[in-house]
């Protein structure tokens, strides 16, 4: 009963509804393709691409600029930048995304100490805060959530193919680059709009961590993916509410729930093997 009065309690804040709202749209979104960029090993792409939001969204925020507005394209940008660099072979994909994450972390503090410096609302964009969404960022990260989720769902079947087998994917007449860009920039609108709640220091592991836990239980991907959409959802809630009943970071506490979820799993997956 008092985790229902909690619960209650939570709902009558209109920021937690916002939260709410968004990060649980947010973190399906992240979860779903997170799978595919795990099995890719190409997860760090997420710790990248949210390195160059955070620098766009200081240099948005130093000269007045909707943040989201201007992270966006930014982001989607780097994310192609990314992918060529891998591509033409100039570069390795970790060696690629740490260049361009380190360029833009580097050149969103500089213009930010030499502007408006190291103000609160830059902060938020580093740890996070369910304080920062307005009206608008609500509206609009549901909308290109929803996006994201339908975009997902009508590819699924060569994102699955790209995932698993780029070379055979490729000669029976998918068209590779144009599915690992789709996933590239799927991926990025995800990590801006999760950076409001999340920070730029947390958001990937949105991505990484469900992924991780459904595969010590599930074989197909199938099984992955929708697993990895249950578990991201549930963390985050239990997440939200901790954070509430204890007052800690919001980010922080999704984290530290996913984390304790992987080592649930990894333990049942050791029993699993125990047994056979």
């Amino acid at each position: 009963m008092e985790l229902i009065s909690v619960i209650k309690n939570l709902f009558t804040y209109d920021f937690i509804v916002k939260a709410f709202e968004v990060g649980i749209i947010v973190s399906l979104c992240s979860a779903l393709l997170g799978v595919s960029l795990v099995l890719k090993r190409y997860s760090m792409i997420g710790d990248g691409l949210s390195h160059v939001s955070f620098g766009a969204i200081s240099v948005a925020v130093a000269f007045g600029f909707a943040p989201l507005a201007v992270s966006i394209p930014v982001v989607i940008i780097a994310a192609f930048a990314i992918l060529r660099m891998r591509e033409n072979g100039r570069m390795h994909g970790d060696a690629a995304i740490a260049a361009v994450s380190a360029s833009s972390l580097a050149i969103g503090v500089t213009v930010t100490s030499l502007t408006t410096g190291m103000t609160t609302d830059v902060s938020t964009y580093m740890f996070g805060s369910i304080l920062a969404m307005t009206d608008e960022d609500v509206i609009l990260s549901v909308v290109l959530s929803v996006f994201v989720l339908l975009l997902f769902i009508l590819c699924y079947h060569k994102i699955f193919a790209v995932t698993f087998d780029e070379s055979f994917s490729k000669a029976t007449g998918v068209n590779v680059s144009l599915y690992n860009t789709l996933i590239a920039v799927l991926t990025a609108v995800t990590i801006v709009l999760g950076m409001r709640m999340m920070g730029a220091m947390l958001i990937s592991s949105l991505i990484i961590f469900p992924s991780l836990s459904s595969m010590r239980i599930f074989k197909s991907f199938m099984g992955v993916v929708i697993s990895s959409g249950v578990i991201s959802v549930v963390c985050f809630c239990i997440g939200m509410i901790i954070s509430y009943c204890y007052s800690t970071p919001v980010g922080a506490s999704i984290v530290i729930i996913n984390l304790c979820v992987f080592f649930i799993c990894c333990i049942i997956q050791r029993m699993k093997g125990m047994r056979r």
